[in-house]
Formats: C-alpha cells, structure tokens, sequence
C-alpha cells in the first residue's frame, strides 16, 4: 500500500513505533516520517501473514542499519542481512551518510534483542542486489529490503531484483520491498539513474511478470490519501519547512513510500 497519514494514527503503527522507537530528534524532524512507516508496515506485514515467529527464516537485501534485523530475530526468525560491499562504488553514498553496514555488529539494536540471541540468530554477507546467483532458490520463508530495489540504476532493474528474489522464497513465503512510489503522474518519472520511482503502471506491469513465474503481488492499496498531511509535501531542504515527512518533493514529482508483498 501507499504510504499516507491515517496509518500513522492507527493502533498497528503506534505498537510497532513504540517497540522500533528510532532516535529521532523532535526538534529537527517532523513527527511523523515514512521511513519508520517503512520498517513498521512491513513488521505488520509480516505479522499479518505469520511470518514473526521462532525458526522462520529471512534474507534481508540493503539494510544498511535499519532496525529490522534485529527486530525479526527478536521474534526467534533466523536472519541473514546483507549489504553491498564497502569497494563497490555504489556503497560510497551509504557509507558517507552512514547508512552502510560492514558487518554483523552494525545491525545489533541492543534494546530489541539481547547478545546472546542476536549472535545465534543473525548473520552477514555482502550482496549486489542485480546479482543474487549465490543464494539457493526456495530457501527463505522471508525475504525483504527497505527503500533499496529504487537504487538499482533504473526501473527495470529493481523490477528485477523482486523477479529474482521471489524465487528465493519458500512455497508460502512473502516478500516485503519498499519503494519510491509517485503519486502525481503515471506518464512520466525518474526511469534511471541513482534514484527511480516507481508509477501505478509499473506495478501492474510487475504483478504480471511475477504471475509468469507463479508468484504475485498482493493486491496494492494506492489511496495517497486526502489529509493536509499528504497534500503539504516536503521539499529540500528537507525538515525545514514545518511540514511533515510523508510525502516529499523530488525534482518535479511528488512521492511518498509503497509497500509491496510478493506472494509465493
């Protein structure tokens, strides 16, 4: 589903706010923001579909150092989080912003999970999202990446990335992807480059390639929402304008966050 304001106020995301509880500082970010929706809705996702429970197991593709690792393995899942290596050029953008993880112990969120079961519950590798020949199909029950698939160098790219990586699921298994979703215009976009967004049309086109190899995606919910809160996008720079962090001004588009789930 679309990213929008009244999930923001609903009993699902305040119980998974409460337990992710990102530092954010009051006085610099607004207080509602898509990237917490991001790691919450698909938490809830996962949920939903029976996924957060002990000896499931997860592959996570860019998580950089998101919450998520930590919080699926709180939940007894077996995790393997990857990220792009530190040489690939592709990296220097994350590990500028700090966004980059290089090891296991970047993913340790001390007050989800304890040492001891975090150690025997997570792993970490490198992996190129465009390239996932090193992992065995039909080997996960989850798989999932938060905000990343949209960095691949174009459209097709990404929609390429959820092909592949829905073969790796189990039968039964989900896939969870966020991604720039664009809620002013299903004709033109950012189709390439370091940064894309994905159109309503796009996502018909991806639920009918997935349905070729036996996969789909759940149906999507695109309401962008009719609050003040999702008409008073943000605009660069960001959280300087008093306005909230659910939609957001890119070049001449405005875009908010989607979840996807890929059904196996």
């Amino acid at each position: 589903m679309v990213c929008r304001y009244e999930h923001f106020e609903s009993d699902w995301y305040r119980r998974w706010f409460s337990r992710i509880n990102p530092l954010r500082d009051p006085e610099t970010q607004p207080a509602f923001h898509r990237k917490e929706w991001e790691w919450c809705v698909i938490a809830q996702a996962l949920q939903e579909r029976g996924m957060l429970c002990e000896g499931r197991s997860a592959l996570g593709f860019g998580v950089g150092k998101e919450p998520l690792p930590s919080l699926l393995a709180a939940h007894g899942m077996h995790v393997h989080a990857t990220d792009l290596a530190s040489r690939n050029w592709r990296s220097r953008r994350w590990i500028r912003s700090d966004m980059h993880a290089e090891g296991v112990a970047a993913l340790h969120v001390p007050h989800l999970i304890e040492p001891k079961e975090f150690k025997e519950r997570i792993s970490f590798g490198v992996a190129d999202m465009r390239h996932l020949k090193q992992f065995r199909p039909a080997s996960y029950d989850v798989v999932w990446s938060a905000c990343s698939l949209e960095h691949l160098g174009s459209l097709a790219a990404g929609m390429e990335f959820v092909k592949q990586s829905a073969r790796l699921l189990k039968p039964g298994g989900i896939g969870v992807h966020t991604t720039e979703y664009n809620v002013t215009s299903n004709d033109r976009t950012w189709t390439r480059g370091r940064d894309v967004i994905y159109r309503q049309k796009d996502i018909e086109a991806l639920d009918r390639a997935l349905r070729q190899d036996g996969f789909c995606l759940a149906r999507p919910d695109l309401d962008p929402g009719d609050h003040a809160f999702d008409r008073e996008y943000d605009y660069p720079p960001f959280y300087s304008h008093g306005r909230q962090h659910i939609k957001i001004r890119l070049g001449q588009f405005v875009a908010t966050s989607m979840l996807l789930i890929v059904q196996a």
